[in-house]
């Protein structure tokens, strides 16, 4: 699935749910190394355990952040 963020600097979410388990996320754009981080860190992870993981992180003074938007685009795509 792709998805497109709001309110980060990311432009674009890519990852696939295959099993329940996230699979293959990256990121266009964005902090490259943080948000190769989180892609590892949740590949291969039980899709509604990363929502609860991730869901609701700010970044500084912004509402949202790239792993927020992430959960986001998994509730999406899980229609939660």
């Amino acid at each position: 699935m792709d998805y497109r963020p709001k309110g980060v600097c990311t432009q674009q979410i890519h990852f696939d749910i295959i099993d329940d388990k996230v699979r293959n996320v990256s990121f266009l754009g964005g902090c490259n190394g943080n948000l190769q981080g989180i892609s590892r860190l949740i590949e291969g992870m039980d899709v509604h355990d990363a929502i609860s993981r991730i869901e609701g992180i700010k970044c500084g003074f912004k509402a949202t952040s790239c792993p927020d938007q992430l959960a986001q685009a998994l509730k999406e795509a899980v229609g939660q």
